[in-house]
């Protein structure tokens, strides 16, 4: 047998055996999962704490983003690629040294995040989200470590210790969240507080969940990993690897390669909390507008309409998050060709949803708004938002994927450099935006889109120059799409006809949305499933690499579509 044919079998198996759709696949059915347990527990505690407590919370979590994203976010990510080169490699012993590494690396930076954060939190927001973000603080230790032992399995390229830690993550956090908002405004009302005083306690209760939701994970992650040391114990006695990494040497790499993770994750989610910081200040200070009132617009942007849009973005998150150490591993062993094929297979699944997903989003802004925040004062606007927001479900999901294909590659400064250069030029469009228009949140949602634009096209961009990649259109993008205009004005005329016969024999406007969005939804989803597959949008094969692709195909062929 030649070596070229030895070689190719080697990797037909190693292809059948990744399986990184699949795993990708499991992460975002419990992404989306948790993002839906999010949505379902976001309208309640909006009536709990109100607009203006959700503009609290807002303006508290941004910041603490930030500066989780500066310390452990990027641990899972960079980890998980570090390792699975080790790992391809069969170097056990070197791979259980960068773990412990790891561990410290977060504990030291974590530990100094949460100090930092909790001791200058009136120097990153002000008024009454100041003590929100201090109850944010402790959180980020206790993510970091989380990140790393999410980061060791995904580097073994299996998903589901991290999905279920995610999901008991999210429903800690609703119940907490819920409970202790509940809990402190009724502290503050039996105090005399006023509306402001209430909102602040709300904001607070809901950021003790956060941070339950987070400690809970963790301890699930540790039990795991417990569990799984007898295996990690037996590999590590068979490796027979001659260099052994010394910590020295494995804190240089770690340096070397979170740094660019970091920056990268940073500056690509930077826009968030740069454009709250410049609204607020911009509004209250030029347009003299009421710091309660920005605060609350704010919160109706950043609690309801980005909350809603990211559901869909999660598929994309989620096939990152897979594909770093895949695509580390066949990159790593010199199989360009492989890692092209990887890539346009992950970005093909991610569009046959992203695409449905975002025109679903814009005819339908207003009925998914009412259904799960149905604050009246509020719906017009949200609803508008959310309508705009529409496209970023493809930017961001194209521009989230081409980030974890570029930092695979090796070539982690690319996104950084991306980033900055789109961080700018959105940076300059908000201020003008703010300054010469009556545009004021509207403005922040333009930039928000201009910004994914930008970070999607010049990802690609680079990603061509140093994969050699080609995008194929037709199938990936236009076909979707073809199939989702239709699905969408489909779906918009059976909600409006829905709605019109409902209203003359029921009152109920909350239900008679109800009713015609769910029934609109589910037809649309229905039709845009057999448009893509009667104009050979997916073929066959493509069906059955998706999770359940089998049970899917087997539908398929009984309703005669295949």
């Amino acid at each position: 047998m030649s070596d070229k044919k030895r070689k190719s079998q080697s990797q037909g198996r190693n292809n059948k055996k990744d399986g990184f759709i699949m795993q990708a696949g499991i992460l975002a059915a419990a992404s989306i999962i948790c993002r839906m347990i999010g949505l379902l527990y976001r309208g309640p505690l909006t009536g709990i704490i109100g607009d203006e407590g959700n503009g609290y919370y807002s303006t508290a979590y941004n910041i603490y983003t930030i500066v989780l994203l500066v310390s452990s976010y990027s641990i899972p990510s960079a980890i998980a690629k570090v390792l699975a080169q080790r790992l391809a490699l069969k170097e056990y012993r070197n791979a259980q040294r960068i773990f412990k590494c790891a561990l410290v690396y977060v504990m030291v930076v974590g530990g100094a995040a949460s100090l930092v954060l909790f001791l200058w939190a009136p120097s990153f927001v002000m008024g009454n989200s100041i003590p929100v973000l201090r109850v944010f603080a402790p959180t980020i230790f206790f993510y970091g470590l989380l990140g790393v032992l999410r980061g060791y399995f995904q580097a073994h390229r299996t998903m589901m210790q991290t999905s279920v830690s995610q999901i008991l993550e999210q429903i800690l956090n609703a119940a907490v969240s819920l409970g202790a908002a509940y809990g402190l405004i009724q502290v503050a009302v039996k105090a005399g507080g006023d509306a402001s005083s209430q909102a602040m306690y709300g904001a607070i209760g809901s950021a003790l969940g956060t941070g339950s939701g987070v400690v809970v994970a963790l301890l699930f992650m540790a039990v795991i990993y417990l569990m799984s040391r007898k295996v990690i114990k037996r590999r590590i006695d068979y490796d027979r690897t001659e260099t052994e990494e010394s910590y020295f040497d494995i804190f240089k790499l770690m340096m070397a390669v979170v740094t660019p993770f970091i920056l990268s994750t940073c500056i690509y989610n930077l826009t968030t909390s740069l454009n709250q910081t410049i609204y607020l200040k911009m509004m209250v200070k030029f347009k003299e507008m009421d710091e309660i009132a920005a605060t609350t617009q704010l919160g109706i942007f950043s609690t309801k309409a980005v909350t809603i849009s990211n559901i869909p973005i999660a598929l994309a998150s989620a096939m990152s998050s897979a594909i770093v150490p895949t695509i580390a591993s066949t990159y790593a062993q010199g199989s360009i060709k492989q890692t092209k094929k990887k890539v346009a297979y992950s970005i093909k699944v991610t569009m046959l949803i992203s695409i449905p997903a975002a025109v679903g989003i814009g005819v339908l802004a207003r009925p998914v708004m009412m259904v799960l925040f149905p604050q009246l004062d509020s719906l017009e606007l949200a609803s508008r938002l959310l309508m705009g927001l529409a496209a970023t479900v493809v930017f961001y999901g194209l521009s989230t994927l081409t980030n974890a294909v570029l930092q695979g590659i090796g070539k982690v400064n690319t996104p950084v450099f991306n980033a900055a250069a789109a961080i700018c030029v959105q940076t300059a469009v908000l201020v003008s935006v703010l300054y010469y228009t009556d545009f004021g949140i509207y403005g922040v949602m333009v930039s928000t889109v201009l910004y994914s634009f930008l970070m999607c096209v010049l990802n690609n961009v680079f990603m061509r120059k140093y994969l050699g990649y080609k995008q194929e259109i037709d199938r990936t993008f236009a076909r979707p799409l073809f199939s989702a205009v239709i699905m969408g004005a489909v779906a918009y005329g059976i909600y409006e006809g829905m709605s019109y016969l409902l209203r003359l024999f029921m009152d109920s406007a909350y239900l008679i949305n109800l009713i015609a969005f769910t029934v609109a939804v589910l037809i649309g989803a229905l039709l845009y499933f057999v448009l893509v597959i009667k104009i050979k949008a997916v073929k066959e094969a493509d069906l059955k690499g998706l999770p359940k692709g089998r049970a899917i195909v087997k539908m398929a062929k009984k309703a005669r579509l295949l």
